[in-house]
């Protein structure tokens, strides 16, 4: 099984369209939605974990792209700025997925934006203010 936390933006004229459900029905993949801000006549963003087989994972971010969808990868969005943070750990604790870990024997903390959801859990809690999340909010709102 493969699977991967993405980030979908859906043009405005699309929106309307029953999407999602074919990654399901023509694809045979499961999804899990994390956030969605989806308004008709506007554009509409999704952030997803999409689960399945490899090959059917590609054909169905295949069959998105070729509908207009842009796929992107959640951790493009996610950034640590590293001369800010001093691996104190605190956001390994919160963070639900594992995407920031300490790594030893070094004691330092690791971050792998495959792995990141985009739930923010971590920005509120870096005493520093290290971690950023920069796609467009104010579709989340």
């Amino acid at each position: 099984m493969y699977s991967k936390v993405l980030l979908l933006r859906f043009p405005r004229e699309i929106v309307n369209k029953a999407i999602v459900v074919n990654l399901v029905k023509r694809f045979d993949l499961s999804f899990n939605i994390l956030k969605a801000t989806i308004y008709p006549r506007k554009e509409g963003l999704m952030v997803m974990e999409l689960t399945g087989g490899r090959k059917n994972y590609n054909s169905g971010v295949r069959y998105l792209k070729d509908l207009g969808v842009k796929v992107e990868s959640i951790g493009q969005d996610i950034k640590r700025k590293e001369e800010k943070c001093f691996h104190c750990g605190v956001c390994t604790a919160v963070c639900p997925t594992g995407a920031l870990f300490i790594e030893r024997p070094d004691m330092i903390v690791a971050f792998d934006r495959d792995k990141c959801s985009a739930c923010e859990l971590c920005v509120s809690a870096c005493p520093t203010k290290a971690m950023e999340v920069n796609f467009d909010k104010s579709l989340l709102d």
